[in-house]
């Protein structure tokens, strides 16, 4: 009997433990900084199409002549793919804007989570509340 409880606890506890993953997925607010906007328009250098959010790498130039790339975060590829969305949908060198896109909290970090669009008005590759969010 006391074999059976034990093994009743085991499974038990590798259950719980299986789905504290599915809980684990952060919120926006425990990476970017709500309060330190951005706005910018540049030019799309690369997408990395990747598990648990695609990051779209837009290249900006100041007006200094100073260039900065900013990551901006966007939904699951999954997500996307389902919906018949593609990376090449969004190919190198399309220009997008960033509007009211939240900063990291890091400040070492190019890192960015925003709604991109392109330059007719609509929602790009993986922005949130894009296509595909």
């Amino acid at each position: 009997m006391k074999k059976n409880h034990v093994i009743a606890f085991l499974v038990g506890a590798g259950l719980l433990l299986a789905s504290l993953t599915a809980v684990a997925h952060h919120s926006v607010s425990a990476e970017f900084d709500t309060n330190k906007k951005v706005t910018f328009t540049g030019t799309v250098k690369k997408i990395d199409w990747m598990n648990p959010h695609i990051y779209t790498h837009v290249e900006v130039k100041g007006a200094d002549g100073k260039v900065t790339v900013y990551r901006v975060e966007g939904g699951p590829p999954n997500s996307l793919f389902r919906q018949g969305i593609r990376p090449e949908q969004l190919p190198v060198g399309t220009i997008v804007t960033c509007t009211n896109c939240s900063r990291s909290k890091s400040e070492n970090s190019m890192n960015v989570n925003g709604r991109l669009t392109l330059q007719d008005g609509k929602a790009a590759l993986g922005a949130p509340g894009g296509p595909g969010n």
